[in-house]
């Protein structure tokens, strides 16, 4: 309920107690000037609150990539609120002169982009690390996305619940635009999980904190329990750790999976894995989650392992920019440096650095085609995933448009890696109002300059990034990251 309140000034001024009468009419004065003031500021005050609003804007002559694997040539779409209201043919559109129309002359219109793997706090402007992680540091990762045209981003299992959920109450309070937080708890054998390295500093984090990040677990009793209270905090998503990491840690045993996802399932939370090969997929299927953060594609992940993930409805995020990008001096990209100090896109061009992880054989090449195939061909949901901020050095946004060129180099077409870094996590992660430019949807999206169903790395070409109906201040953006 809002209740509105009013008094008079001058009033409230003319009786203000005081020991000498004489002061009373020049406080009276004093009020009446004050009360001019206010009623003065009053237009100006609601000018302001008017332009922080979301604008209703028609952007037409457009090539619009609906999301959902149709496009429409020639078209126009109109937003109000933070909201797409209309797409289709500019005839069909009326609107008065209070619409600010915007002439695209051939561009494109694509939704925003959803990664559905990544580990934010941690990457810091020229460090990687634990100590990194704050509030200020997870909100310039959020920024980063929304600078290279996402939406939202899903952090897999290794934040601080508590300052996670704040950062998230934050989001939705408005006290910040950029892409939408979302985050899993993370579970494995204690004191076990993430890489060797990470694992270290989300551990020194945990302590740091006094916040939960890793539930550890080592019978069916304890992942009950672990998962009871994360279904109190009323998170949604658990992510397992099924990884001996080379024989340095302790695998997540099948039994205790088990338990865990049936708990998961019993208080509608969903599970997640990070599995160690293809060969695990089977019992992780079979024990019902839902989703693969790591896809290993390859000659162990063929039609049979496809055809079980088709049939449980299982998505996969393949990652393969993880490995591959790391042979490559990608400070040399200038779509990177657009969002990077200059001394670390300096050091990230050392070709002696990058030269130390051997190149991919064509067998091995043909191997991760062929795997690639037969996911396609089972109509598995392949989400774009990237695992930034797993490792360091491995960029927020800039290796989602990356992971799109790999997809295509695979075996997707453009269109089909739009679809699958739109609508397909949207659909997955829950994001009911992200990823399709359609009524009713949120006006999340890019203006690309070029068309990427021509070329998927037309995705670099970003004009412009709308969320919530608003278009970003990219330079703005930059000028903070890069300094």
């Amino acid at each position: 309920m809002h209740i509105r309140q009013s008094f008079d000034i001058v009033s409230l001024f003319a009786g203000f107690p005081t020991c000498n009468p004489v002061l009373r009419p020049f406080l009276a004065a004093i009020g009446l000037l004050v009360q001019l003031l206010v009623l003065l500021m009053l237009p100006l005050a609601a000018s302001q609150a008017q332009e922080a609003r979301p604008v209703t804007l028609l952007l037409e002559n457009a090539r619009v990539i609906i999301g959902d694997g149709s496009v429409l040539q020639d078209a126009a779409m109109l937003v109000a609120d933070g909201r797409i209201v209309s797409v289709g043919q500019r005839s069909n559109m009326e609107v008065d002169e209070s619409v600010e129309i915007i002439d695209l002359n051939g561009k494109t219109l694509v939704p925003a982009f959803i990664d559905s793997h990544a580990h934010l706090g941690y990457e810091g402007h020229r460090s990687w690390g634990g100590s990194n992680y704050s509030r200020d540091n997870l909100i310039d990762h959020l920024q980063r996305y929304a600078y290279y045209g996402f939406s939202a981003v899903f952090s897999a299992g290794s934040d601080p619940d508590t300052l996670a959920l704040e950062v998230q109450q934050a989001q939705l309070r408005g006290d910040f635009d950029a892409a939408r937080f979302l985050f899993a708890a993370g579970m494995a054998p204690p004191g076990q999980g993430p890489n060797d390295q990470f694992l270290v500093h989300a551990l020194a984090l945990e302590q740091q904190t006094g916040q939960k990040i890793l539930y550890g677990v080592a019978n069916a009793e304890q992942a009950t329990e672990a998962v009871q209270q994360i279904a109190a905090k009323k998170l949604s998503v658990i992510k397992i750790w099924v990884d001996d990491r080379g024989g340095s840690q302790q695998k997540l045993s099948q039994d205790l999976y088990r338990e865990i996802v049936a708990a998961a399932t019993q208080n509608g939370i969903e599970v997640y894995a990070h599995q160690q090969y293809a060969s695990d997929m089977p019992g992780l299927i079979e024990a019902g989650v839902t989703g693969f953060l790591h896809g290993r594609i390859g000659a162990d992940l063929g039609m049979d392992i496809a055809r079980q993930l088709g049939q449980a409805q299982a998505f996969v995020v393949p990652n393969m920019g993880l490995g591959e990008l790391r042979r490559e001096a990608i400070g040399l990209d200038p779509f990177l440096q657009q969002s990077l100090p200059e001394a670390v896109a300096a050091r990230l061009q050392e070709s002696d650095r990058r030269s130390r992880i051997p190149l991919r054989s064509t067998t091995v090449e043909a191997e991760l085609q062929a795997s690639f195939a037969a996911l396609l061909d089972a109509e598995v949901d392949i989400l774009l995933g990237t695992d930034a901020g797993a490792v360091p050095d491995h960029f927020f946004g800039y290796t989602g448009h990356r992971e799109l060129e790999i997809f295509v180099r695979l075996g997707m077409t453009p269109m089909q890696a739009i679809v699958a870094a739109t609508s397909k996590p949207a659909q997955r992660l829950g994001l009911d109002d992200l990823g399709l430019l359609r009524p009713g949807y949120s006006a999340d999206f890019m203006v690309l300059e070029n068309n990427p169903l021509e070329d998927i790395r037309n995705t670099r070409s970003i004009e412009s990034v709308y969320l919530n109906g608003r278009a970003l201040d990219r330079e703005r953006l930059a000028e903070g990251f890069t300094h």
